[in-house]
């Protein structure tokens, strides 16, 4: 019985079955999706780190080493499980050959290894552990990704030729946002490399306990031992790795949370309208006695099966798509071995929407016990309130056409029938513009801000080279007489003992020069103008238990000196652990310089950032718009694919929504339209009314949607992005994208839908609908 029934109701509303499978199927899909590239993505990272065996902390330093000082650290730590010392050979971008290209214009430090013997192995792309040959070279997997280099390509470092035999995975330096790239080659061809640049040491550590890991790092600081270099910690390399997909992930699990909330808000309209054609009906099988249970029933089956039809169909697609979204993470971390496990998850998402909406069905069904079976069976249909529109008279109306105020009039009449359109709409508008906003985000230059780099135009790092201060020197003489060059400022970075709360003692790294130059965002107080005053990282702020105005403790020269906390800022550098003070000291070694200048002329830009480069060799020079580029490039890729995709979805979702509910409104409204054809309006007058309605409900949309998408939206980013060290975010809104093309987008699509979906008003017949 319930299959007939179904069955002759979906024939008689094709289009009604059609939109609300595929909402469901999108629903679905999305869900799906989301559970797959989440359980891909941490099971292919940690198959990755588990095949590399990724040290649990890495220190690096350039500089003297004292080896065995280090090994009989490690021998005494009980925490330790395994210690090795790595060389790194750090060299000029301009070295690096590969045919008519070269690594001049990269912001990476790219730099030869070879492979290890115990852990932080380099792999394949089949996660095997690279053995390579003497003349043979293996290169970072990003270089694979932007086509610049290929398999069997010629690279020539320093008059020696090699032949690129592969890529490989670096478990440690995946991330563009890890600052460094290592290139494979053998220990022979290290040997024959090594004078042509500047050793760099990665002392590296696996733990018994990775729980013990804040214990390790705290004795490690204590006992003084190398550290002019940032030290990564294994969370922070899987936070890396994961970064740019998981951003990406992040936006498909919020568009797919959403469209489950538009997939609901069509199945109520959708149901409440059926309920309102069969109210006669549903008021007779009260009258002869039909449980509201078995009423139910009837209904409840037919969207069971909307339901399991749309989520089968919705997985099926989640498993044709899957395939394209995780190009990027099997490019770069290799096959999860939990691809059965993200199978099953995304079954159990799907089974979630499954109930989601049964349940949603059953309980909009309780409505059943307010229908009063007299009054169903005399009135035949229900009865509409219109409650906020007595006020709205025709008779008053002074500025509006008579049709646009009879439609606006409609709209405030029966407020709860628009609500669902409207929702929808507001959501639509969410789903299309967040993802915009995050991707104008990171993608303008004010996202330095977020990174601890203020506002400038060239960037000079000067790092892993033998006499920096002499160099820096020299570069701070050109750039002063260079008038080309309107202001610079040049900042040292130094490692400093910070003393502990407990009396135990950490490496802080501390940024000296003179920050109000080009000074950064700060989320609380101000940069440091005093010799007395710091201002730490958001990340090392909290790790440090510090506030605004909190004393501190550096040892400087073997003595103490006390600071005070001026400022807390946004930084995604170095860890996120940073710190910036103005003070002079001349008692620690420089571990790198960043020297910033603004030109007069902003059109110079590329050509000035040329010359210094080809200039000063010893210095990595680039001007900031590329760095930003170079280091969350990606990213902004995953995001940007995702706002594409965004912008697609909410069109879609809108034109079917509209159409949908344009069609089951008229059909609502037969003898309406029919009365007002008796009192001589067209059917031209008919349509603008409804276009009037969509678009009042559109104009409320538009507005409260782009509200919250800036509002809860910008908090729902900000939340993400401060996981990793920014605080204080705000959405950077394209004015034309946000205001202008996507409410346009929505006006057409809503528009043509209407009209569509109105089409039907001419073929109601006066003598059809109207018999009394």
């Amino acid at each position: 019985m319930y299959l007939r029934i179904i069955r002759n109701d979906m024939s008689k509303s094709k289009l009604v079955t059609l939109t609300t499978t595929i909402f469901i199927a999108a629903a679905a899909m999305l869900v799906s999706l989301a559970a797959i590239l989440i359980v891909n993505l941490s099971g292919a990272l940690d198959s990755m780190m588990t095949q590399a065996r990724t040290p649990h902390f890495m220190q690096m330093h350039s500089g003297e080493i004292d080896t065995a000082r280090l090994e009989s650290f490690a021998n005494q730590n009980s925490n330790v499980d395994e210690f090795q010392v790595l060389k790194f050979l750090n060299m000029d971008g301009s070295q690096f050959r590969f045919g008519d290209y070269s690594l001049m214009d990269s912001v990476q430090d790219n730099g030869f290894s070879v492979q290890s013997e115990k852990f932080d192995y380099l792999l394949d792309l089949n996660g095997k552990i690279i053995n390579v040959s003497d003349g043979e070279m293996y290169v970072p997997v990003n270089y694979m990704k932007d086509e610049t280099i290929k398999v069997g390509d010629k690279a020539v470092i320093g008059g020696k030729e090699f032949k690129v035999a592969g890529f490989l995975r670096d478990s440690q330096m995946n991330s563009m946002l890890a600052s460094s790239k290592r290139f494979l080659i053998s220990k022979h061809d290290f040997e024959q490399l090594k004078d042509l640049g500047s050793i760099e040491y990665l002392i590296e550590f696996r733990l018994k306990n990775l729980a013990k890991l804040g214990e390790f790092e705290t004795a490690y600081a204590s006992a003084g031992l190398e550290a002019n270099g940032p030290a990564i910690t294994y969370s922070l390399m899987k936070m890396l790795n994961a970064l740019s997909d998981g951003i990406m992930i992040g936006v498909i699990l919020l568009v797919s949370i959403l469209v489950v909330a538009i997939a609901l808000m069509c199945i109520r309209f959708t149901l409440l309208a059926k309920m309102e054609d069969d109210y006669r009906e549903i008021g007779v099988m009260k009258a002869i006695g039909l449980r509201i249970s078995d009423i139910k029933k009837i209904y409840l089956a037919k969207y069971a099966v909307l339901a399991a039809v749309g989520c089968m169909i919705g997985y099926a697609l989640s498993l044709v798509f899957k395939g394209m979204l995780l190009e990027n993470i099997r490019l770069y971390m290799g096959e999860s071995e939990s691809s059965s496990v993200a199978a099953a998850l995304g079954i159990f998402g799907v089974l979630l929407v499954f109930l989601a909406i049964i349940g949603y069905v059953n309980t909009v069904l309780r409505r059943f016990r307010k229908i009063s079976a007299a009054e169903a069976i005399r009135q035949g249909t229900s009865q509409d309130k219109a409650p906020g529109s007595k006020h709205f008279r025709l008779s008053g109306n002074r500025l509006l056409n008579t049709n646009v105020f009879l439609g606006i009039k409609d709209v405030l009449a029966r407020k709860k029938l628009y609500t669902t359109m409207l929702v929808v709409l507001i959501i639509s508008v969410f789903i299309m513009v967040v993802p915009q906003n995050l991707y104008n985000t990171i993608s303008s230059k004010s996202f330095i801000q977020y990174m601890g780099i203020g506002n400038y135009d060239m960037r000079i790092d000067i790092q892993q080279t033998d006499h920096m201060s002499e160099r820096a020197a020299e570069m701070i003489d050109t750039l002063r007489n260079d008038s080309t060059i309107s202001k610079y400022a040049v900042l040292a970075t130094k490692t400093f003992k910070v003393k502990m709360e407990g009396g135990s003692e950490e490496n802080i790294k501390v940024e000296l020069g003179d920050h109000t130059i080009f000074p950064i965002q700060y989320s609380q107080g101000r940069a440091p103008a005093a010799e007395d005053e710091i201002a730490l990282s958001v990340l090392n702020a909290d790790e440090l238990g510090k506030k605004i105005g909190d004393p501190m403790t550096l040892m400087i020269e073997g003595r103490e000196r006390n600071f005070t906390i001026s400022g807390i800022y946004s930084d995604i550098t170095n860890g996120g652990k940073t710190a910036k003070a103005g003070f002079t000291d001349h008692s620690a070694e420089v571990m790198w310089y960043v020297i910033c200048a603004e030109l007069s002329n902003p059109s110079l830009i590329g050509e000035t950032t040329s010359q210094y480069a080809d200039r000063f060799s010893y210095a990595k020079v680039s001007d900031i718009d590329g760095f930003v580029a170079q280091t969350f490039g990606s990213t902004i890729s995953s995001v940007k694919k995702a706002s594409h995709a965004s912008i697609l979805v909410a069109l879609i979702i809108v034109v079917l929504v509209a159409l949908l509910f344009m069609k089951m409104l008229v059909a609502k409204d037969r003898y309406s339209i029919a009365v007002m054809k008796v009192f001589g309006f067209t059917t031209s007058d008919i349509r603008t009314q409804y276009l009037a309605r969509s678009g009042f409900v559109l104009f409320v949309g538009i507005v409260l949607g782009t509200l919250l998408a800036n509002t809860l939206g910008g908090m729902l980013a900000g939340a993400a992005i401060s996981s990793f060290g920014a605080a204080t975010f705000h959405f950077t809104i394209n004015p034309l994208s946000a205001y202008l093309f996507s409410p346009l987008l929505l006006i057409a699509s809503v528009l043509i839908a209407t009209m569509i979906g109105t089409a039907g008003a001419r073929r109601i017949q006066i003598s059809d609908n109207i018999k009394e």
